[in-house]
């Protein structure tokens, strides 16, 4: 993966759902993943399948080789990552330092920034299914950008090479986005689970096809009503019923 003139050498730390994912958007625009942390033999297995080629390294050594980081961990264990790191004096100073919660905003990467790295909080609006799958839906996505207001502009352009569309969300406001992102995900999955259940219990093949077209066009009805001014529900009824935004790399190691 040849970077090109002023691009940046990113590494990812976890190789979950997420992560491998939005590394290999930003390999397509011209980035250079210099390397991702991985644990699990499932994560390495990931990390190798989706960025073939890109070494795998301690979380430390990636975050010594990157210009930006990219950490896509579960939110139980963002914090204490951050300060770890900064307890090692491992942050370096004018280094991009992004995380992918949704829950989070800039605040938790305030020892990051203390050491003087750029704090960005980027959170895609999607399921992931840390498949190549992914790659595609990024495009059909909005991604929540909370960042400095210096450096905003980088974290919106970041989420632009990615595929997405940048949504500024206040640091104020982080905690209601990401309520919002696990109410719409939890009631899909359970109506989902639920109707799909109950035509398997009465002996029909295939019930996710069955109510694909279904939950694509009520929920296209229903979204129709907050009056976007763009709809595209395209693979809708391909949802992985147990794939979670806020929740995707929660056994990602």
């Amino acid at each position: 993966m040849n970077a090109k003139p002023g691009r940046l050498g990113v590494g990812i730390i976890g190789a979950g759902h997420v992560g491998p994912i939005l590394g290999a958007a930003l390999a397509g625009a011209g980035h250079a993943i210099v390397g991702i942390s991985a644990i699990s033999q499932a994560s390495r297995d990931r990390a190798e399948a989706i960025l073939p080629l890109v070494p795998i390294l301690t979380v430390s050594e990636v975050v010594e080789r990157s210009e930006l980081v990219i950490i896509a961990v579960p939110d139980a264990q963002l914090e204490s990552l951050i300060q770890g790191l900064a307890a090692t004096n491992t942050w370096q100073p004018g280094q991009l330092v992004l995380h992918t919660s949704a829950r989070y905003g800039i605040a938790v990467l305030a020892p990051a920034q203390a050491a003087g790295a750029i704090p960005l909080a980027i959170h895609p609006a999607m399921a992931f299914t840390g498949t190549s799958l992914d790659l595609a839906r990024l495009a059909d996505s909005y991604f929540a950008v909370t960042a400095p207001g210096p450096v905003l502009p980088i974290g919106q352009a970041l989420a632009v090479e990615m595929g997405g569309e940048p949504l500024i969300v206040a640091e104020g406001d982080r905690a209601s986005y990401a309520e919002a992102i696990q109410i719409a995900s939890a009631f899909s999955i359970s109506i989902v689970e639920q109707a799909t259940s109950l035509l398997a219990k009465i002996g029909l093949e295939h019930p996710g096809a069955i109510l694909g077209p279904l939950l694509h066009s009520a929920m296209e009805n229903a979204l129709g009503r907050t009056g976007p001014e763009r709809l595209d529900l395209a693979g809708f009824d391909e949802i992985e019923p147990r794939q979670h935004p806020l929740d995707d790399d929660r056994s990602r190691e």
